[in-house]
């Protein structure tokens, strides 16, 4: 066990915020925040009402509701995006260095998903939960 003297700065230090390294882009890493009691009261509040939505659209049959419902399980997916992605390196789009936001619309499909499965692990959601 740890135990930290008097007047000493020993102990336990905690990073919040971890980096990944894409395995869909090699190169390429991303830093997201590690989640903490306080952000996952943070997420929960922005999801809530879209993963409402969500859920009701996705049990109706009709295909309409069924686009609406994809479209809500990408706008989640922003949300977990904005919330947790601090930064992508090794990468330039449109020769500028990557950003969140440049990730998201003009950035390869695929290594916005594999932050958004990252994310998602980090949270600690079940496969089914990630698939939302």
């Amino acid at each position: 066990p740890r135990t930290a003297s008097l007047g000493g700065n020993a102990g336990f230090n905690y990073e919040g915020s971890v980096v990944v390294h894409s395995h869909s882009l090699p190169g390429v890493k991303f830093t997201i925040n590690r989640i903490s009691f306080g952000r996952r009261m943070e997420l929960c509040r922005r999801v809530r009402d879209v993963g409402q939505k969500l859920e009701f659209l996705e049990a109706s049959e009709h295909f309409r509701e069924k686009v609406e419902a994809n479209l809500l399980s990408h706008e989640i997916d922003k949300i977990y995006l904005e919330w947790a992605l601090i930064a992508v390196d090794g990468l330039t789009i449109d020769g500028e260095p990557a950003s969140g936001e440049l990730v998201m619309t003009k950035g390869p499909e695929s290594l916005t998903r594999e932050i958004v499965e990252a994310i998602k692990t980090q949270c600690g959601l079940n496969e089914e939960e990630r698939k939302n």
